[in-house]
């Protein structure tokens, strides 16, 4: 975090929090609650699938700041090692950390309680830490990514972006479409080489947005693009649902990134954020609540599952109690001499 603020990008930073805070709850109720599928109402279900949207943002924020943030620097030898030792090496010791406590912290969850079934109590503890390697792989590379980038026109960046994303985000949704209508086993073979993938293209967007490639782009037309994706996918996850199809909303669905990024864009042209005091305080804890929140989910979750509401307001009860806690945790510990700074990797 640096002392000159961004006020935007802080914004961001505590939208993409929060968001993920919100799909972690849901996914978490509607997971306990999931033998009672087929008696839900159309409205929780509906809910459950603009949730999956809604919390699928946070990542492509997180993703696209870090593109806006540092692919529009230089670096030389020294500066590209200074970046992996204050990066990626403290990065790789904070997820060794936390995979440890995750998983003593599972034992102590889960023994002795025959209502919690060990491998999905797992699945609900570590359904974050995928982030982590995925990050630290996009970090080693993203030195020189940003010489690259610098070595081209912007719209050159922006036809490679296009033609990246048409095999990462198309080609797998048509495969998805096709078996949905059993039409299974079309393979579509591809490599995105050194692209970073879907990931990746998240970043560049950061990138050219910083670039203020995208500002000739109305923000009428931007809205329309997001609530547009947003129904989109909804209509998506209901119609698979619908035919009985296992299809999960991921970062690689093409909607997933045409919301995420014109949202993005509307972000970076406030001028002046309301309450930036607090939006400060959520962004700059947000790396930390990111690592800690999942120690409150899976105890919080039996209780609020039992509470006598349906299951979207059960789904908003446990994101306002995972907030509250995560939150007032990441400050405690931050405060802890030689321990917050270090385990909870702010700056």
């Amino acid at each position: 975090m640096g002392k000159t603020r961004i006020e935007w990008i802080d914004l961001v930073r505590a939208i993409a929090i929060l968001t993920v805070l919100y799909i972690h709850a849901t996914d978490g109720i509607y997971i306990i609650s999931s033998d009672a599928t087929m008696h839900f109402t159309l409205f929780s279900r509906l809910f459950n699938f603009a949730s999956l949207f809604i919390g699928r943002i946070g990542v492509p924020f997180f993703l696209m700041i870090t593109g806006y943030l540092l692919l529009d620097r230089s670096y030389d030898d020294e500066r590209v090692r200074n970046f992996w030792t204050h990066n990626c090496k403290n990065l790789i010791i904070i997820t060794i950390i936390w995979s440890v406590f995750y998983a003593i912290s599972l034992q102590f969850v889960t023994v002795g309680s025959g209502q919690v079934n060990f491998g999905e109590a797992g699945n609900l503890f570590f359904s974050h830490m995928w982030y982590m390697p995925m990050i630290i792989g996009m970090y080693l590379s993203l030195p020189f990514v940003s010489d690259a980038l610098k070595h081209f026109d912007a719209k050159t960046i922006w036809h490679a972006v296009v033609l990246f994303s048409l095999l990462a985000f198309i080609l797998p949704f048509v495969t998805t479409v096709l078996a949905m209508n059993s039409i299974e086993n079309v393979n579509i073979q591809y490599c995105l080489g050194f692209s970073g993938g879907v990931y990746g293209i998240y970043m560049i967007l950061g990138y050219l947005v910083k670039k203020e490639f995208f500002k000739k782009i109305g923000s009428i037309k931007l809205w329309l693009i997001a609530i547009i994706s947003f129904a989109v996918c909804v209509l998506f996850e209901y119609y698979a649902f619908s035919i009985n199809y296992n299809f999960m909303l991921w970062y690689d669905f093409p909607f997933v990134l045409t919301g995420s990024f014109a949202l993005f864009e509307l972000c970076s042209r406030v001028k002046r954020v309301r309450g930036f005091k607090i939006i400060t305080v959520l962004s700059k804890y947000s790396f930390a609540v990111f690592l800690i929140h999942n120690l409150f989910r899976l105890p919080l979750l039996p209780v609020v599952v039992k509470l006598p509401f349906t299951e979207p307001v059960k789904a908003l009860i446990l994101w306002v109690l995972l907030i509250f806690f995560s939150y007032i945790a990441a400050a405690i510990i931050y405060r802890i001499p030689k321990v917050g700074k270090y385990v909870l990797y702010m700056r």
